[in-house]
């Protein structure tokens, strides 16, 4: 055999070999050629809803770097979660709807045990990917490292920020240690830990769920904040500053450029303070805990430079459960086939290109539901609603057998719901509200 024969014989094994142990996607860049296992940062902020971010047309807060990171790259329109944050997080994670895990309210939550759900750290780490979680674990059992997570810090509950002046101190959980709160402010006290572990792993692949603590409540001031000011104003302000210190650390440890960073609200925003999210001078439909539109549609921001197109605004259906398989061919990774994936991958979405992007959307808590197209939305109790001036009004329509459109759209919501059968999976075993099992032990309504 001729010399040039076995030379391109060589060259073919090689590329073969090269394509099997680089299974990540290859995006194309407008520097380079591909990069290979990018790097992912999810950040999911507590209690978030889209009246809390400028970006989104916030009358009353300010958001000028999450406006940013929009502004260079892609803002979701049309994103979707449960209302409240333990079966929102169940959803993020699992990629399953909560009559499949049984997350229907946050006490059902605590019942997932790791030998019968996958969640996304398991998933990427089949790719080579090392993870940490930082911050709130919300109503989910065990610690972050039982379902896969290398590394990670938390806090017990929701909005822990300072040891108060009355009461119990403060614990937080450092890789199975329990260590006091202090006089630290948990926010930073969260931000220190994860730059130290993006040191330590800036030369792997890495995966970072940064769970914020802002903006639940209690409500309390910030170290920036003055007296006499809006203190929830401060703490959107916050969480803002906080993005912009995690950037200044990915860029100063030059991971910026191959890192696709992926920012979202666990679910509307909550009680008193929804009242101020108005956009455009508009109230908005519904907030955490409740059903209507903005209880599970959240801001949600994509950025990645030199793969996401700056400037773009998507109408794009997204469901939560669509985060881990577009993670997933992120990183080049292989679902996991033990139980039924809900998710869609819109990876294509991101890359300007149009995919198979979704028709519809599940959202889901206690014992409601409701499955949402672009334009409509059928509920469990059989009522359409024609959510054209959504986000702003939902107008049940009561007549659609006499109207053409109403009545396709029916009939074809009908048959997602049928299909997917939530009344047929695991239900809620107590209200029916999504809250609490035992209100009565907790004290909680």
């Amino acid at each position: 055999m001729k010399y040039s024969s076995l030379l391109f014989i060589a060259i073919a094994i090689s590329t073969i070999v090269f394509a099997q142990n680089n299974s990540a996607v290859q995006i194309k860049t407008k520097k380079t050629s591909s990069v290979a296992k990018p790097n992912i940062v999810y950040i999911l902020a507590d209690d978030l809803g889209i009246g809390d971010v400028s970006a989104y047309g916030s009358d009353s807060n300010h958001t000028p770097i999450i406006d940013k990171l929009a502004k260079e790259g892609v803002r979701f329109q049309h994103s979707y979660t449960a209302p409240l944050c333990g079966p929102s997080r169940a959803l993020i994670l699992t990629g399953r709807y909560a009559f499949r895990t049984g997350a229907v309210n946050q006490d059902m939550c605590a019942n997932i045990k790791p030998s019968e759900e996958v969640m996304m750290p398991t998933v990427l780490k089949s790719a080579g990917y090392v993870s940490a979680m930082i911050g709130k674990w919300g109503q989910l059992p065990l610690n972050p490292s039982d379902f896969g997570f290398d590394d990670y810090i938390r806090f017990k509950g929701s909005g822990v920020y300072w040891n108060k002046s009355k009461g119990k101190e403060e614990i937080y959980t450092e890789n199975g240690v329990d260590k006091s709160l202090g006089k630290n402010y948990m926010p930073d006290l969260l931000h220190n830990h994860m730059v130290s572990w993006l040191s330590e792993n800036k030369n792997k692949p890495f995966f970072l769920y940064y769970s914020l603590a802002e903006v639940h409540g209690e409500i309390l001031p910030t170290p920036d904040s003055k007296p006499g000011g809006d203190i929830y104003a401060d703490n959107i302000a916050y969480m803002d500053k906080l993005v912009g210190k995690l950037l200044k650390t990915l860029d100063s440890l030059g991971l910026r450029k191959n890192t696709l960073i992926v920012l979202m609200g666990d679910n509307g925003t909550a009680g008193q303070y929804a009242k101020r999210g108005t956009i455009h001078g508009k109230p908005l439909s519904g907030k955490k805990g409740e059903m209507l539109e903005c209880g599970g549609l959240v801001p949600t921001i994509a950025n990645w430079p030199g793969v996401i197109t700056p400037n773009q605004v998507s109408e794009t259906l997204i469901d939560a459960s669509d985060l881990l398989p577009t993670f997933a061919e992120v990183a080049g990774a292989s679902l996991p086939t033990k139980n039924i994936l809900d998710g869609h991958s819109f990876l294509p979405q991101l890359l300007g290109k149009k995919g198979n992007p979704r028709d519809w959307i599940f959202c889901e808590l206690g014992n409601k539901w409701y499955v949402r197209s672009d334009k409509w939305k059928l509920n469990n109790n059989n009522e359409l609603y024609d959510m054209s001036n959504a986000p702003f009004e939902e107008k049940l329509v009561t007549n659609y057998s006499n109207n053409i459109t109403a009545n396709e759209a029916y009939t074809q919501l009908k048959k997602v719901l049928d299909n997917l059968n939530p009344a047929g999976g695991i239900i809620d075993n107590a209200g029916g509200d999504g809250r609490h099992a035992n209100k009565t032990k907790k004290g909680k309504k």
